[in-house]
């Protein structure tokens, strides 16, 4: 039978209120009693019940958390760091998905509302959502905290990657190579490929090496779809082009141009080079192992849980930046010929 608050407290000698002291950690309780409720609560294998600990701290313990897709290893990696923190801060996570699609991201942030979560973090926000004010209508009502967003949204927090330098980074690398025609591979409706493809155009426009053909955007960048949506654009452009290297938005992306340049016959890093951006799991897997820049996903994590916490009990927003690291492997080398 399970055992209930009540036993606890006849276990350990002390009244239900004092039990409910100790669970909640809303007032203060001696060592000693503390000591003999907790190990009361070992012994009979006593788990509280959320929802009334909630109604007793009159606040939710739940956060929400919305993602684009769970096919991108970088979202379960950000979710790691999230939830790692969320645990030590006795909150727990709700996740939902909004599968790379505006209007079921809003929807997702609609339930969660209604499920009374006491803030959000969404990561990699749709940019479609940010156009037409959703989220600032959002934020007005409840803690939010935005992983890799660059639009600012009133009283939200932020945590991001400074994915401007970190672009330039992969570039100024391949340019150290030798390589002058550069592919640039993107995916659609994120500010993370938006400023990535900013700081391409710049860099290979003060380089005077900007060529418009050269970007490429393969639609759903964080999809079940994008390694072979990729591979399969690729095929096509890849017979027909100069290009020597290919900076892509995402470590999908790379797999998918590196796929594309094994059915082709192309040598890579002899013949291309390839970069992918997140340094996932998935970038170690792959053969060759794929150069990429790391978007210190835990850290991402653990910084938005932080940021959320601080933003319920205090109402502070704040943003955080972190660096790009530049991974190098087997994918990339000096350009020939």
């Amino acid at each position: 039978m399970k055992a209930t608050i009540v036993d606890v407290a006849k276990k350990a000698g002390v009244s239900v209120a004092t039990v409910s002291r100790v669970v909640n950690g809303n007032y203060p309780v001696r060592d000693s009693t503390r000591e003999r409720v907790n190990k009361a609560i070992e012994v009979l294998q006593y788990v509280p019940n959320l929802q009334a600990r909630e109604l007793n701290m009159q606040r939710s313990t739940t956060i929400g958390v919305v993602v684009p897709g769970l096919y991108n290893m970088f979202f379960a990696e950000v979710i790691d760091g999230i939830e790692d923190n969320l645990r030590r801060g006795a909150y727990s996570l709700l996740l939902s998905c909004a599968q790379n699609d505006p209007q079921q991201e809003e929807e997702c942030i609609n339930n969660l509302m209604s499920r009374n979560v006491s803030g959000i973090i969404v990561i990699s926000p749709n940019t479609e959502n940010i156009k037409t004010r959703f989220y600032d209508r959002t934020a007005r009502r409840l803690p939010m905290v935005f992983i890799n967003s660059m639009s600012h949204v009133p009283n939200a927090s932020y945590v991001s990657n400074d994915e401007t330098a970190g672009a330039r980074t992969a570039l100024r690398y391949l340019r150290g190579l030798g390589h002058e025609k550069i592919l640039f591979v993107r995916g659609a409706k994120s500010d993370s490929y938006r400023v990535k493809e900013e700081a391409y155009r710049e860099l290979m426009t003060e380089d005077g090496l900007f060529d418009a053909r050269y970007v490429v955007n393969i639609g759903a960048g964080n999809s079940l779809h994008t390694v072979d949506t990729t591979m399969n654009l690729l095929m096509e452009l890849l017979p027909d082009c100069e290009a020597t290297a290919a900076l892509c938005c995402n470590d999908l992306m790379g797999v998918g141009v590196l796929n594309a340049c094994k059915r082709l016959g192309i040598r890579v890093p002899e013949q291309m080079s390839i970069m992918g951006y997140d340094n996932t799991s998935l970038s170690r897997f792959v053969e060759p192992k794929l150069t990429t820049m790391d978007q210190n996903m835990l850290i991402l994590g653990s910084n938005a849980a932080e940021l959320l916490i601080e933003k319920i009990e205090t109402g502070r927003s704040k943003k955080v930046v972190l660096e790009n690291i530049l991974v190098p492997r087997e994918t990339t080398g000096p350009r020939r010929g």
